[in-house]
């Protein structure tokens, strides 16, 4: 650096004598600024009055650049590191809140923050469900019932709502797989009232229909009424009702019906050729409801518990622990047997007969108490006894919503 002139001692001793010059090395640029410009109006000729009237200008300048430098001594000290300077630092209005414990909590059992995870579209009778249990939830649409599962499991949703059985069409076995195969726990569940109709394009006729495309349990709980509607159409399987809805309004076919909800076909533009098309009246979903975490059990209200359970010695244990229930008045409302994935095939060894292959089989369970209950903890710890393998799926209150045949979702 260049040696300073009087004057510019003068004013460094001002600015010091003033506070504003507490730290002078991380500065040295200004200063230098200010001897190069006293250097350059020194080599013109007739230029000395000017050059310092130009000068002191300069230094006043200077000063005040030193003053508003002050308040953000701290942030360049921050971004330099080891002489260097580092990316401008992200501002801290926009930097992401921390966690705090209120965000880890479970979500409220009903309110409008709830996001609870459906698999189809909107218009889905799985929609409906998660409507009729958490009325002003947000739904959030899946393609996939695995898929519903992973939202809960990576927090993208607080519930799942999932179908596992139809009054008409039986177990939907693909998700009772999937609740082994995930750890969430079931917290509740809602029976509901599935109501189908025939939709097409607007304009077009039954008689013009060559197939009617929905999901495998719709087609199966419709197959009667559409041979009596006199309609000679391919049936084809989707993923769900509502998509089906979708797929027709979208590709505008006019020689495709579906199956689906009369919400359906107000979503995406449909008419409906016939209402109310199941062989059956009396047409119940139930649908099971998933979280992350449990629910605590109580007495103050029916309560369902829904198991698992597996036995290496296959299905000669069943009797047993059926009797754990039977013999403490536990009703049970559901048993489903499911071939075991990791072990599917049970070898027994006879002399006489040689070498027989078995099926092994998990059973699911069903019973009406809460595992608050003595009598269910007291059942449970005798089931486990006799089996190799036994988890609780769920402890969860009943649906005890009283319902009749509607024509309503």
């Amino acid at each position: 650096m260049q040696a300073l002139s009087p004057a510019t001692g003068t004013n460094l001793q001002v600015l010091m004598r003033r506070g504003k010059m507490n730290k002078v090395a991380p500065r040295q640029m200004i200063i230098r600024s200010a001897s190069r410009f006293d250097s350059a109006n020194a080599a013109s000729p007739g230029s000395a009055t000017g050059s310092r009237a130009d000068w002191q200008a300069s230094c006043a300048i200077l000063a005040s650049k030193v003053v508003s430098q002050q308040d953000t001594e701290k942030t360049d000290e921050i971004t330099a590191v080891n002489g260097h300077r580092t990316l401008d630092l992200v501002p801290v209005d926009n930097l992401p809140k921390p966690l705090t414990i209120t965000d880890l909590s479970p979500a409220p059992m009903h309110g409008s923050t709830l996001r609870v995870a459906y698999q189809g579209v909107p218009g889905a009778y799985s929609e409906a469900a998660a409507g009729k249990a958490y009325p002003k939830c947000e739904a959030i649409p899946c393609d996939q019932f695995e898929v519903a599962f992973q939202a809960v499991e990576l927090w993208i949703a607080d519930r799942a709502v999932l179908p596992v059985e139809n009054s008409l069409g039986g177990s939907i076995h693909r998700n009772y797989d999937l609740l082994l195969r995930h750890r969430l726990h079931i917290v509740g569940e809602v029976q509901l009232a599935v109501h189908h109709c025939l939709l097409a394009l607007p304009g077009a006729r039954k008689e013009y229909l060559t197939r009617v495309i929905s999901h495998p349990q719709a087609l199966a709980q419709c197959e009667h009424t559409l041979t009596k509607l006199g309609l000679n159409v391919a049936r084809e399987a989707v993923d769900d009702t509502a998509g089906a809805a979708e797929f027709v309004a979208t590709n505008k076919l006019l020689d495709t019906g579906a199956i689906a909800s009369a919400r359906a076909a107000e979503l995406y533009g449909l008419s409906i050729l016939a209402d109310g098309i199941q062989d059956d009246s009396s047409n119940v979903t139930r649908f099971v409801l998933l979280a992350r975490e449990p629910i605590i059990p109580r007495t103050d209200r029916p309560f369902k518990t829904s198991i698992v359970f597996a036995h290496d010695k296959g299905t000669s244990v069943l009797f047993k622990v059926l009797s754990s229930f039977a013999f403490r008045n536990i009703s049970l409302t559901k048993i489903e047997s499911r071939p075991h994935r990791n072990r599917p095939i049970r070898l027994v060894n006879d002399k006489n007969v040689g070498t027989a292959k078995h099926f092994e089989y998990l059973f699911y369970v069903d019973f009406e108490a809460s595992m608050a209950e003595p009598r269910a903890q007291n059942a449970l710890a005798e089931v486990q006894e006799f089996t190799s393998f036994l988890r609780v799926l769920g402890s969860y209150p009943m649906d005890m919503t009283p319902w009749s045949p509607s024509r309503e979702d």
